[in-house]
């Protein structure tokens, strides 16, 4: 079956996303381990489960595609190169040493699909891997991890971003295991027949870049916030990239670094194709500088308004601005429970968490329809229903202000190997029907 992906706004109807039902990585969290995994709490992962199987349901029940990482990375590790770039990513933990990687190859190699995809899902603990030898396995600790859970996983937009038709932005995250997410994703894109075709425009091992950094806020313009997530240089090669294939003619870079260790999406969200929901602290204080393709590479613009230089690259006389304007405890709680991080799922509807109380009766004040969600222990993890879903197909939309213009065909070439040893060139794997439809 021939399937057609792309996202050009963060407003088309919404088609398909790719998620991550939360399992036994999520087990891994204790009051030892929370900060290095990067979890605020310890989730009840039972409930975390239920959250998550409504959040989905609310998914399909709208008409959206929910394709599941763990069983798409399964059907993935039955081609052998994908399983073994799968392996290569998890072995590549400096902390093994020579002795305990090689055990921890006879071992990985030897599981069968469903297996493998739980165990690099999950992690593995020196008491459930007896095989090991050596200085370094015999040094580990009853609570140590021979091989790193992910339970970050379930975040599946901060590791992929969908830039336009048939083409995917891998990201390159940083945090403990971080980086084997972006690879495991890397992979999925690059060998799973549901993808064939599908080009890689940025990838792991490169410049600090986050998903929930980046807004498709119209086709052929992008945000991309540069702070402690997202490196400056990480937004001069993706805006590179993503012009050199013609994927894009704006990018706007946007400065975090003095608001804190927070992505871009959760202080401001596209809810329409001409309006924001924004944090109020941040709205008249976030600055941008446009960067356009030039003959001699880049052309970046002095900063400005961040709102002034959105409106005038997505052609618009201005863009409406939802605010949270609360009290000040208030708005400091909304924002921590990412009040900003809604879905949308089309024009002026949107998935929002319930526990965001006031920010949803902004919303609905603004004639926008919420669709409340449970998202207690979910959102132990810092993330909201965008961060938890990679929208992977939306409908092309007419943007407010200028003609509705056909993007040209990604004409993007595989990465290099050297750059991303984890990511299948594009195109190397046969047209073939997906075994998830």
């Amino acid at each position: 079956m021939s399937h057609t992906h792309g996202v050009d706004s963060e407003v088309g109807r919404l088609r398909t996303v790719l998620a991550h039902r939360p399992g036994g990585e999520l087990k891994r969290i204790t009051p030892r381990t929370r900060d290095r995994l990067l979890f605020a709490g310890l989730p009840w992962v039972a409930r975390a489960q239920q959250e998550h199987d409504f959040l989905t349901q609310v998914l399909r029940d709208h008409h959206v595609e929910v394709l599941y990482v763990t069983e798409m990375l399964q059907d993935t590790l039955e081609y052998p190169r994908a399983r073994q770039e799968a392996v290569d990513a998890a072995l590549s933990d400096p902390r093994l040493g020579e002795q305990l990687r090689a055990d921890l190859r006879s071992h990985l190699e030897g599981l069968d699909p469903e297996s493998l995809a739980q165990v690099l899902v999950a992690g593995l603990t020196p008491e459930e891997f007896r095989a090991g030898r050596g200085l370094v396995y015999g040094l580990l600790g009853r609570r140590d991890f021979v091989l790193e859970p992910l339970p970050n996983l379930v975040f599946t937009r901060d590791s992929s971003v969908w830039t336009g038709r048939a083409a995917v932005a891998v990201t390159s995250l940083g945090g403990q295991g971080r980086g084997r997410e972006c690879a495991l994703i890397g992979i999925l894109y690059g060998h799973h027949p549901r993808f064939a075709g599908t080009s890689c425009v940025y990838g792991p091992g490169m410049e600090p870049l986050d998903g929930g950094d980046v807004l498709q806020l119209a086709p052929g313009i992008l945000a991309v916030g540069v702070g402690e997530r997202t490196s400056s240089a990480a937004v001069e090669r993706l805006a590179r990239r993503l012009f050199g294939c013609g994927l894009a003619q704006t990018v706007l870079a946007v400065p975090m670094s003095e608001h804190g260790d927070v992505p871009l999406d959760t202080v401001c969200t596209l809810i329409a194709a001409d309006t924001v929901l924004m944090f109020p602290a941040l709205a008249y204080l976030l600055r941008a500088h446009t960067i356009t393709p030039s003959p001699g590479g880049l052309r970046i613009s002095p900063p400005r308004p961040f709102l002034a230089a959105a409106a005038e690259a997505m052609g618009l006389d201005t863009l409406t601005v939802i605010s949270t304007g609360l009290d000040p405890p208030a708005t400091s709680r909304q924002q921590w429970d990412d009040g900003r991080n809604t879905l949308v799922l089309g024009p002026r509807l949107v998935v929002s968490h319930e526990r965001n109380v006031e920010t949803n009766a902004r919303l609905e004040e603004a004639g926008i329809e919420v669709i409340r969600v449970p998202g207690s222990e979910l959102g132990s993890g810092r993330g909201g229903p965008r961060c938890m879903s990679c929208a992977v197909s939306r409908d092309p939309v007419v943007q407010p202000g200028r003609a509705q213009e056909t993007p040209p065909a990604p004409v993007v070439a595989a990465l290099p190997a050297a750059a991303i040893a984890t990511v299948a060139a594009p195109g190397l794997i046969p047209a073939a029907t997906s075994a998830l439809g």
